[in-house]
């Protein structure tokens, strides 16, 4: 038995189970009625007749009742990507900037709210600073491929429960709930030291240049996430002069 075989029986039993109880129903229904016309009408060749059209009914309606389950899956999968495409980039699989903005403030709203959670957080941004110009000479498809390979390697920088977006075409939003400037710092060097050690090809083995800053902010007292944003923004650009030493200092 194959392990795709496996899987396809795993997701159609429950809608057998429920489509078989239901049936089950109907036919209990049936026989019901039967039984009670049967009290009026109590002649055997009738009772006969409407039992055979029971189970008939029944064997029917099962057939019917699988089919609903199985398209009520089918509608609700369907659902359920189409929630997923609404709140995610469809290059990199990151959240979308609107769905990264909303998630940022409510977690905020939450850890502020709660006495047994840290208020403290930061926010990060990550810029690819030639990503414009790998998408004129190399194509789209390769500055897509790019982008995708950086954001593998911001997530494996990263814990579970932060969160990542695209903010830009070349701009990833990153958000570390819970965790100090030192710490993020931290992060923030292992991505970049991650890139570097990273070989990016354009097909034919072309070899491709990266460059990466990143900024970060203490969320502190603020809410507002285009004011994180831009905060962070401003401490990449400064570590872009002033260079990685620096960038302990560059929280805002």
């Amino acid at each position: 038995m194959t392990l795709q075989f496996r899987c396809r029986q795993a997701v159609i039993a429950p809608h057998i189970k429920k489509a078989t109880l239901r049936a089950l129903a109907s036919a209990t229904g049936a026989t019901v009625v039967v039984w009670a016309l049967s009290l009026l009408v109590p002649e055997p060749p009738f009772w006969v007749e409407l039992t055979a059209v029971a189970l008939i009914s029944a064997a029917v309606t099962f057939r019917f009742q699988l089919a609903i389950c199985l398209r009520n899956e089918a509608l609700r999968d369907t659902q359920k990507g189409l929630q997923y495409a609404l709140r995610h980039d469809p290059v990199t699989g990151t959240l979308r900037a609107s769905e990264f903005a909303n998630s940022v403030e409510q977690a905020i709203d939450r850890r502020r709210v709660s006495s047994a959670e840290n208020p403290d957080g930061v926010m990060l941004v990550l810029n690819v600073g030639n990503f414009d110009e790998i998408g004129r000479r190399y194509g789209p498809q390769w500055a897509d491929t790019l982008l995708q390979s950086i954001v593998r390697i911001v997530h494996s920088s990263l814990r579970y429960g932060d969160l990542v977006a695209r903010l830009a075409s070349d701009e990833l939003g990153i958000y570390l709930p819970g965790t100090t400037t030192e710490n993020a710092s931290d992060i923030c060097e292992r991505i970049r030291a991650r890139v570097q050690e990273t070989t990016f090809t354009a097909g034919q083995e072309r070899q491709i240049s990266v460059t990466v800053r990143l900024g970060g902010t203490r969320v502190e007292d603020q809410a507002d996430f285009q004011a994180l944003r831009e905060a962070a923004n401003r401490a990449a650009l400064t570590e872009e002069e002033a260079g990685p030493p620096l960038f302990r200092e560059l929280f805002s």
